[in-house]
């Protein structure tokens, strides 16, 4: 894996070792990016990168100009502050080991231009996380929740929620989501 674009363009990014840990591939994360591109871009905004893992998403975006990004995961602190140093974004980026829930209510006040979430599949908290954004109010007007799930699995859109782009790769999908203003 590596870093496709901005001021790590080119650096690799490891995943941690015998953990069963899913990274976003290179391709997904690049449509992604292309989409987030096209319709507000990424200079100066505030990310939140849950079920981190290697922190790709986080790094990729403070590549691309965002101001400040925050990652969580229980398990990959160790991964992603290596991955964030190597490719020198670590003065910008903060690591949260706890669960998603716990961040999610600790940050509640904050509200973030991006929030990326690629939780285990198949295991609820793909509704959990929409669920907690929306309660606590955690996206800017402006914002895109971008979650990626298995493609059986169910998301219910809450009142006032759209989906601005799906993306699909094989037995993934990715819903770019935003509020109605």
């Amino acid at each position: 894996m590596r870093i496709i674009s901005g001021t790590a363009k080119g650096h690799t990014i490891q995943a941690p070792k015998g953990m069963d840990t899913r990274p976003t591939q290179d391709r997904v994360r690049e449509s992604i990016c292309n989409v987030i591109q096209s319709r507000r871009g990424f200079f100066e905004a505030q990310v939140l990168d849950l079920f981190s893992g290697t922190g790709a998403l986080a790094i990729e975006s403070l590549s691309r100009g965002a101001s400040h990004a925050i990652a969580v995961d229980t398990r990959t602190v160790d991964c992603i502050q290596s991955n964030s140093r190597h490719c020198k974004v670590d003065d910008r980026l903060e690591i949260m080991k706890c669960t998603m829930e716990s961040a999610l209510t600790r940050l509640k006040g904050k509200q973030f231009q991006l929030i990326f979430s690629d939780p285990p599949y198949e295991k609820g908290y793909v509704q959990k996380t929409l669920d907690l954004v929306d309660e606590l109010q955690l996206l800017t007007e402006d914002g895109f929740l971008i979650i990626e799930r298995h493609k059986n699995e169910t998301l219910e859109l809450l009142p006032k929620w759209v989906v601005v782009k799906a993306l699909s790769f094989g037995y993934t999908r990715v819903d770019i989501l935003c509020r109605e203003p």
